[in-house]
């Protein structure tokens, strides 16, 4: 109870006090949770958002004018100890679900010149992620795109522990390191198939547990 009022009372002052691009109603900030104030002005947020304990959203430039960096659609939620660092564009349409633990970034660390410390040579130009409406992104996985674009397709399902540094295709589930599409719904024949679009069929009757076959790869 009293941290149900902690945590509503922060939001409020969040709400109040921090300069979003946009924000919506019913936004609950952890008390835990991290915004860095002066580059708020490059995150936009929806209705009926939720950062759990220690979730991070980072923007990283330190220039305050621009587009929105980080996009949150409505009714999104990000779960304990995630991180969304944009330094150009990661776009969260709705209903996404985000679990525990869960890294998202759309650039990286320079690294190439061999005379100069990697902590000094500041972050690549980096691409743009967008995560389709209605997915569920897993515990501990990671979304990386260190250059173009990468998106991945609505309802789809992340793997716990994946990584993904390729677009994912609607209605996947995708699994590993890096990440591959191990089934996928076939909207044509109404049913799902074994791996990408040339996998052997899979009836409905059959498919119905493959979410959680997943998570016995790890905690979803």
């Amino acid at each position: 109870m009293v941290w149900r009022l902690r945590t509503k009372l922060h939001s409020t002052w969040i709400r109040l006090s921090y300069p979003f691009a946009a924000i919506g109603r019913n936004v609950s900030f952890h008390p835990t949770s991290k915004v860095y104030r002066p580059r708020a002005s490059r995150i936009q947020l929806g209705n009926s958002i939720s950062l759990r304990e220690f979730a991070w959203l980072s923007v990283a430039t330190d220039d305050p004018q621009g587009e929105p960096t980080i996009v949150i659609d409505d009714n999104c939620h990000v779960g304990f100890g995630s991180i969304i660092s944009a330094r150009n564009r990661i776009h969260l349409e709705r209903d996404v679900l985000v679990g525990q633990m869960v890294l998202m970034v759309d650039h990286n660390h320079a690294y190439e010149d061999i005379n100069i410390p990697v902590i000094d040579q500041g972050i690549t130009e980096g691409g743009r992620i967008r995560i389709g409406r209605g997915t569920w992104v897993g515990h501990g996985a990671c979304i990386i795109c260190p250059r173009g674009e990468l998106t991945i397709g609505r309802n789809c399902v992340i793997a716990a522990n994946s990584m993904v540094m390729r677009s994912i295709p609607d209605y996947s589930v995708a699994a590993g390191y890096p990440a591959t599409i191990i089934r996928q719904y076939d909207p044509e024949r109404r049913a799902w198939r074994a791996g990408g679009r040339r996998g052997k069929a899979i009836p409905e009757t059959e498919g119905q547990g493959g979410l959680g076959a997943v998570a016995v790869q790890g905690t979803v």
